[in-house]
């Protein structure tokens, strides 16, 4: 897994950057083949589809940082994290990170949020649920789903791994 996704630090949308993705052409092994075409396909008929498969997921992420506009997806993923905390102190200090990191105005990767949010946020994270950030990770995702998501579907990067996985998929049924 590492291997694979070694690649996925460097900021480009080139495929050759990419490729170390996907499986290796010459290997036919069940192992090697958890991404199908199907599954590439997949991920354009739902932003839901795309998050949560691992790949796919890993592919998001890589076309933002390649945009320097990742902070967004880091968000997200530092919310579904947080959901799973059951340690209150735990739990203080993890929503402690995420609004120093992402939330307070000036932070080192400040997602962009109105004031009457970022307010409100604070004010939930005063005495933090494991709910406290529902709220602005809902307005973050409706972001990435209707300005990230579309130019991912649209960008190189996920052409190539489509025509990649097509490929792989025709050399197979020969």
């Amino acid at each position: 897994m590492k291997t694979r996704l070694g690649c996925l630090s460097h900021k480009s949308d080139s495929y050759n950057d990419f490729s170390e993705f996907l499986p290796p052409a010459h290997e036919t092994t069940a192992r090697c083949l958890k991404l199908s075409t199907d599954e590439v396909v997949r991920w354009s008929e739902s932003f839901d589809s795309l998050l949560t498969h691992k790949y796919g997921l890993a592919a998001f992420r890589t076309f933002l940082k390649s945009e320097f506009s990742d902070e967004n997806i880091e968000f997200w993923m530092a919310c579904e994290d947080y959901k799973k905390i059951k340690s209150s102190a735990k739990l203080v200090s993890k929503a402690n990170k995420i609004f120093k990191e992402f939330v307070e105005v000036q932070a080192p990767r400040e997602i962009n949020i109105d004031y009457r949010t970022r307010e409100k946020t604070k004010q939930s994270l005063a005495d933090p649920t494991p709910t406290s950030l529902n709220e602005v990770q809902g307005k973050i995702y409706s972001l990435m789903e209707k300005d990230s998501y579309p130019r991912f579907l649209r960008s190189k990067m996920y052409q190539d791994i489509v025509n990649r996985a097509q490929a792989r998929g025709q050399r197979r049924s020969v």
